[in-house]
């Protein structure tokens, strides 16, 4: 734990930044391996033109962007302490919560913070398991890791190999973490074009694993088109070691090598051709899930989990170039589909792309049953304009509960994080924000936010290059989710919160 940086607390003006000269459309990819973490899992960095460099430091010179690795927020939120990378120089990940303690994804492995006092977390474990990107969940004694990236093994030790090469391996592992001091790696499940993300169905004596993955090519042994589908795996609790694929249950049924999905440019320009989903939303006690697949945003029933089915399938191709993620509210009633155009690798917070690419799509869930449609009603993006040196665009968050209203909060990369409320679907809007200036205003260094979550009380931000981040939200508007106490909560596997009591 390090002292916290000296913050200022303003209401930033809307920065009017240069035109870019093109996106930056790079993703993130796991580098070379060894025995020590991957050194290519640094952040990477991009280059500008000298123009857009002179624009970033006129905008950090002037004010009207924070400076570098400047602190700004607004005034309802305290930023209570950053956990910087220690033995994990990777890549940070994904989020997950259990009792007292949370669990971050890291390229080079995962880390595991006892937040039972959230203003001084204390590290309780790292664990060295290379592979990008380790989207990681918990379900009572297992934890979930997804590896998306060709290694030689299914072991901690492996290192990287061709996707070309039949032995090469992606996909599923799984830890038991009774011992959270000590977690032991027990079970592993091949899966075809790997594991992008995976979401949990947890049921009685087996936890489901829907894992989604993308990109099919003819030259990978293991990953053949049109991969259109989710592997469906059955994990049993107490035998871990048996757990296995049982379905592949096709969502994007069509005629051709490419099945029935977006089929992208040159018919869709700029819009990502449909091979997978990048990831999954289940909300178990409503029997739904919401899927966010790359060209295609779906809602699908999932009251036989080894079986989903697909109610409606839905596309912009106007503005959302990949489907990345989505959130329902509590209602069931709503469902915010992410665009994270450019791969989270560019600058799209900025004037040249303008406030409905790179967003956050509302839809409404209208009708019954199977006859329930998906119906567009508005974008949100946040307004506070970025540097070009800085990746930004719409990615992980979670419902705040509170009952009555819709609101979130989300991870903007180097945007930061956003508290914003969606009640009216057509009129969203902003209530709070935190954020560090760029990393740097010569070149785009890809940082900031990859998933920020509200758990038990405290907003918790893992920072892809800074570090672990606990903020504390003060809001008249939120105040009433911190009477709402969660056992677990993997983000993508959405609790009821209605179920778990109220104290009014």
């Amino acid at each position: 734990m390090i002292p916290l940086p000296t913050t200022r607390v303003r209401r930033r003006r809307l920065a009017v930044a240069a035109a870019a000269a093109g996106l930056l459309a790079t993703l993130l990819a796991a580098g070379p391996a060894t025995a020590t973490p991957d050194p290519g899992d640094a952040p990477i960095q991009g280059k500008v033109s000298s123009e857009q460099a002179a624009a970033a430091r006129t905008l950090t010179n002037s004010g009207e962007i924070p400076g570098v690795d400047e602190v700004v927020h607004s005034d309802n939120i305290q930023h209570l302490v950053n956990i910087p990378k220690e033995a994990l120089p990777g890549t940070n990940s994904d989020l997950a919560f259990q009792g007292k303690y949370a669990f971050s994804g890291n390229y080079d492995g995962f880390r595991i913070f006892d937040i039972s006092n959230p203003r001084a977390p204390k590290t309780v474990a790292q664990v060295l398991c290379p592979g990008s990107q380790n989207d990681i969940s918990v379900s009572g004694n297992l934890l979930f890791l997804s590896t998306d990236s060709s290694r030689s093994d299914n072991s901690c030790a492996s290192t990287t190999q061709p996707a070309t090469e039949k032995s090469s391996w992606e996909g599923i592992k799984v830890f038991d973490i009774s011992d959270k001091r000590n977690p032991k790696y027990v079970a592993s499940v091949e899966t075809a074009c790997g594991s992008h993300t995976h979401t949990l169905v947890p049921e009685g004596r087996n936890v489901y694993v829907y894992v989604s993955s993308y990109s099919p090519n003819t030259t990978f042994p293991d990953c053949q088109p049109p991969h259109d589908g989710i592997s469906v795996i059955k994990v049993p609790r107490y035998a871990p070691q048996k757990a296995a694929i049982v379905n592949f249950p096709v969502l994007f049924p069509g005629e051709g090598p490419d099945g029935g999905g977006n089929p992208g440019s040159p018919t869709n320009p700029g819009v990502s051709k449909t091979t997978g989903c990048h990831d999954i939303t289940v909300l178990p006690s409503k029997d739904l899930a919401a899927g966010a697949c790359m060209g295609d945003g779906i809602l699908f029933d999932i009251r036989d989990p080894e079986r989903p089915k697909v109610i409606d399938q839905v596309q912009d191709n106007v503005n959302f170039a990949f489907w990345h993620s989505a959130t329902f509210n509590q209602s069931a009633n709503k469902v915010v589909f992410t665009d994270e155009l450019g791969g989270g690798g560019a600058a799209t917070c900025n004037a040249a792309v303008g406030p409905d690419r790179g967003a956050d799509g509302i839809y409404d869930i209208v009708g019954k049953g199977s006859k329930r449609k998906l119906v567009f009603r508005s974008y949100y993006k946040i307004d506070r304009h970025q540097a070009d040196t800085e990746n930004c665009v719409a990615h992980n968050g979670s419902l705040i509960p509170v009952k009555g209203r819709d609101i979130m909060v989300q991870a903007w990369y180097q945007g930061g994080v956003s508290v914003w409320e969606f009640t009216n679907s057509s009129k969203p809007r902003e209530i709070a924000y935190f954020e560090r200036g760029p990393i740097s205003t010569d070149q785009l260094v890809t940082g900031g936010s990859w998933s920020a979550y509200y758990y038990n009380g405290y907003i918790y931000s893992n920072d892809m290059a800074k570090g672990f981040d606990v903020l504390k939200l003060d809001d008249r508007r939120t105040d009433a989710a911190k009477r709402v106490r969660m056992h677990e909560l993997n983000v993508q596997t959405q609790p009821d919160y209605f179920d778990r009591g109220w104290d009014d």
